[in-house]
């Protein structure tokens, strides 16, 4: 793909004004208050034939209380409290097998990867978790499942199961809970950012190719799904513009980066036909932590920086997580 988006030293200007409801923080206050209780609902040692890393089975009570399933991987053998990286995975795809996610276990960290309520038919491994609540009437497509209200809209769920997510893995035996950080790419990296505005006390976030992220110019500059769901849908149902954007601006990631105060690491390709680039440095600059950083990929597209860009992330979160167990510190 030709670079179709603004050119760099722009985008690193590029503050836009995003629209934000009025009753944002009552609203995701409520959302929360409502998912509150104890968060761990069961936890099982799971095999995965690896000698190295020991994972377990969890389930932990995500939107309106309903089992959200998990990983939770970790070194064998290593009872001590350890830092802790939640990763988020992308769209259309499930948590997968237990042996498939290991770069963050393999270098020292405790790890939970989220299950997608509904999702896991795309791509992967599939997923074990259902969407009990979405029933609401909207498009085919995720995106737009729920989408006349932000009551009813898909991601008002998966984002209140993001942040228990964090609750279920802090009260995990053998995690430090100061120690957490929030990981994701592409829908993963927008429900990171989600949970960074959400709870004030992660010690790190890492998003690339970010999605939900200024979500009005992304369906203006790209037809891929999961934009272009939002463009298909308004192409049928003509009179429902007005709804559509009220309810996206609930989960525009941006608003949410307003927020966020833990330390940032970004990662985004030039040429991302998926989630175009301006749509990612909107949620970098707006991003309200001091300490923050964005990697770019001239030459690549929602792939980003893939195993290099990984390898960059390890380097950047080491120093400020110190994996290994606290008592090493």
């Amino acid at each position: 793909m030709a670079a179709f988006d603004m050119p760099l030293d722009q985008l690193e200007r590029y503050l836009p004004e995003v629209p934000e409801p009025d009753d944002f923080d009552g609203f995701w206050a409520s959302t929360l208050a409502q998912a509150a209780g104890p968060a761990l609902v069961d936890v099982r040692p799971a095999p995965n034939d690896l000698a190295l890393l020991d994972c377990w089975d969890v389930t932990f009570g995500g939107f309106a209380g309903e089992p959200v399933r998990a990983w939770h991987t970790r070194p064998a053998g290593v009872a001590e409290p350890l830092p802790a990286v939640i990763e988020f995975a992308g769209y259309g795809r499930g948590r997968g097998l237990p042996h498939e996610r290991l770069t963050w276990p393999a270098a020292g960290y405790a790890h939970l990867l989220m299950d997608n309520r509904g999702q896991g038919d795309q791509y992967g491994s599939g997923g074990d978790t259902p969407d009990p609540s979405g029933t609401a009437p909207g498009g085919p497509g995720l995106m737009t499942r729920g989408i006349l209200s932000p009551y009813d809209h898909y991601y008002r769920r998966l984002i209140t199961d993001a942040v228990r997510a964090v609750s279920a893995l802090r009260a995990l035996p053998g995690v430090d809970p100061a120690r957490v950080a929030v990981v994701g790419n592409s829908q993963g990296g927008g429900l990171a950012l989600a949970v960074a505005g959400l709870i004030p006390d992660l010690a790190a976030v890492l998003v690339s190719a970010p999605f939900l992220c200024h979500i009005r110019r992304a369906v203006d500059l790209t037809d891929n799904a999961p934009y272009g769901e939002i463009a298909t849908y308004l192409s049928v149902h003509r009179d429902a513009e007005k709804a559509v954007w009220h309810t996206l601006s609930y989960v525009d990631a941006v608003n949410f980066a307003r927020r966020a105060t833990a330390p940032a690491h970004f990662g985004v390709g030039l040429r991302d036909t998926v989630c175009p680039p301006s749509t990612g440095f909107a949620a970098f600059n707006h991003y309200a932590a001091a300490e923050k950083i964005v990697r770019t990929y001239a030459y690549n597209g929602h792939e980003h920086g893939d195993a290099y860009h990984v390898r960059d992330q390890l380097r950047w979160l080491n120093p400020r997580l110190q994996p290994g167990p606290a008592a090493a510190r």
